[in-house]
């Protein structure tokens, strides 16, 4: 990775770990890596890791050529409303549910390299899948942004028209394959294990299950279900058990609600004019 300057702004839960999987790279000892968030209790445990910890927006993106906006729709608006004219000279890369590259344009300028990206919290075990979108000025950073994310995983350059069902898929999906692991644990109790051998169970399982079609790369799900299931089994059994009580319509009925609620939060957040914020924090 090329020595450059980062700063994250809004270290919640999705920032911290995009600074974690930067830091476990080594990032911080020969780049800097800024952090800033209103309360900065919460983030100091990551002064120790060569890192600048501060509630100072301005100093953060004035110090920095990437900066990485991490903050809640609700948020971004005036925080780019009032440092416009710092963020023009920087490569800004989003990760604001719901904010648009056109939109982000108009709010910072159509000059302004910009990229959306949507990673997620597994960044902090660096196993984030992470989708970008570039705007037209960003052409020729693919390489740039990618170095920076894949740090944290892998990343896949995708149409922008695709980033609000990557946005379900990526970042909310971790929270669904939780939910999966969770029952599946919750079934092993119930089986007789107790609830920290159904969890090692249950995680390893679902791990290994994705370790096959990932060494496999072509493979489709159903070939690796084919090789566990047998005439008259106890996997096919339990299997069609599932589906009958609606395990994959529910799984589809439940990433297209996440991604209809999308267009609720655009229209939120597209509703107030852009006004100049009186603060500087997130």
């Amino acid at each position: 990775m090329e020595k450059q300057s980062i700063c994250i702004i809004g270290a919640g839960n999705l920032g911290q770990s995009l600074a974690k999987g930067l830091i476990s790279q080594g990032f911080p000892k020969s780049n800097s890596l800024y952090l800033t968030r209103r309360k900065t209790k919460v983030i100091e445990y990551l002064a120790q890791q060569n890192v600048t910890i501060t509630d100072d927006n301005e100093l953060a993106i004035s110090k920095s050529n990437v900066v990485i906006l991490a903050v809640q729709p609700s948020q971004a608006k005036n925080i780019i409303a009032q440092f416009e004219e710092l963020l023009k000279s920087k490569l800004v890369i989003s990760l604001v549910t719901a904010l648009g590259l056109d939109q982000l344009e108009e709010l910072i300028g159509h000059s302004t390299p910009i990229v959306r990206a949507m990673p997620n919290t597994a960044a902090a075990a660096l196993q984030s899948m992470t989708c970008l979108s570039f705007n037209k000025q960003a052409q020729g950073y693919e390489e740039q942004v990618q170095s920076i994310f894949n740090c944290m995983g892998e990343s896949l350059v995708i149409e922008e028209s695709l980033m609000q069902a990557a946005t379900v898929m990526c970042a909310s999906g971790i929270a669904f394959w939780m939910r999966i692991i969770r029952a599946t644990m919750q079934g092993g109790i119930q089986l007789g294990f107790d609830a920290e051998d159904a969890r090692k169970i249950a995680v390893n399982t679902c791990l290994g299950a994705a370790s096959l079609l990932k060494k496999e790369d072509q493979n489709h799900p159903e070939a690796e279900i084919d090789k566990v299931t047998t005439p008259l089994g106890c996997t096919i059994t339990g299997l069609n058990e599932m589906e009958h009580n609606g395990l994959s319509s529910a799984l589809i009925k439940g990433l297209n609600q996440s991604f209809n609620h999308i267009k609720s939060i655009q229209q939120s957040v597209q509703a107030p004019p852009k006004t100049t914020a009186n603060t500087n924090h997130q």
